[in-house]
């Protein structure tokens, strides 16, 4: 079958003819891919970083949406046709979702509900439960405030929508040119992370921090009340000080939470933006996305 992925541990991404995968055992699902997502955490999958128990050669992606191909012994909430998304790792199969087929488990799929196509689908699991789970662990209530870092990026885009539909206060840091689109989706501030003192131009006293940019984890930790709660997605929570919570992130799957947004950006009340490129164009994609110069956009690849 067509992948994109890595022939060996510190290989090049590429395009790549990988065998059929295993027929599903007990719990799992054989899924025909028809979009996966790309993110910055795929470069960790080739290496030691992110272990997700890839086997080269492999196809890399932790995230998509497809139709289900066969079933498992003991799968009762799936049948062969029917469309599902899922973030999933480990990778059952040792192969990921940039390729026709992926093996995965069952009970990390939810049902792609009618009207959310499979681009749409495959842009949600990683960005949407990262963004979910930072702001339920954050525990915030309506009317308290929050400093996101890099809010125009495909997670913070999610976390802003999320949090403003819970009647809280964001401040997001972004580029000036997405500015308009953040206040659109629920921000009440958008600052310019460009501007060199760009946190002495937003009132502190935030109740906690979502961190999404590199290094910005040290900046935006004056700006946190005593007793408030910091959360970083980039793995460097700074110590704790001054009765601040302080603590890193890392996605899990999660079906049901999946359901959650599923059923969200159906609604329209939590706004995608997917750019679709087909599988050939998975090298080129790959790298742009972890050189940041996917210009905030959600890349989703398609077996086309």
């Amino acid at each position: 079958m067509k992948a994109c992925g890595v022939s060996g541990a510190e290989k090049e991404v590429a395009l790549l003819e990988l065998p059929e995968p295993s027929s599903p055992g007990p719990g799992q699902i054989l899924v025909a891919v028809e979009a996966a997502g790309v993110g910055p955490w795929d470069q960790l999958l080739n290496g030691a970083g992110w272990d997700v128990g890839l086997r080269p050669p492999a196809a890399l992606g932790v995230e998509g949406a497809g139709r289900v191909l066969a079933v498992g012994a003991g799968v009762t909430g799936f049948a062969v046709g029917d469309r599902v998304l899922a973030h999933e790792a480990p990778l059952p199969g040792g192969s990921g979702f940039w390729a026709e087929r992926v093996l995965i488990n069952a009970d990390h799929a939810a049902a792609c509900p009618p009207g959310l196509d499979a681009v749409h689908g495959a842009a949600l699991p990683v960005n949407g439960l990262t963004a979910l789970q930072a702001l339920e662990k954050l525990d915030l209530s309506r009317g308290q405030r929050l400093l996101i870092t890099n809010g125009g990026g495909a997670t913070g885009v999610l976390a802003i929508q999320l949090a403003a539909a819970k009647g809280i206060e964001v401040t997001a840091t972004a580029s000036a040119a997405a500015a308009e689109r953040l206040l659109g989706l629920g921000a009440m501030e958008v600052v310019d992370y460009h501007e060199p003192n760009w946190s002495a131009k937003v009132r502190g006293g935030f109740d906690a921090a979502l961190i999404i940019a590199t290094g910005t984890a040290d900046t935006a930790l004056p700006l946190v009340r005593d007793g408030g709660r910091l959360c970083s997605l980039t793995s460097d929570a700074p110590p704790e000080e001054r009765g601040i919570t302080s603590w890193d992130l890392y996605v899990e799957p999660n079906a049901a939470q999946l359901v959650q947004l599923a059923e969200r950006a159906v609604a329209g009340t939590l706004k995608l933006a997917p750019e679709p490129l087909p599988l050939s164009e998975g090298p080129a994609a790959f790298a742009r996305v972890v050189t940041g110069r996917a210009g905030g956009r959600k890349i989703v690849l398609t077996p086309a």
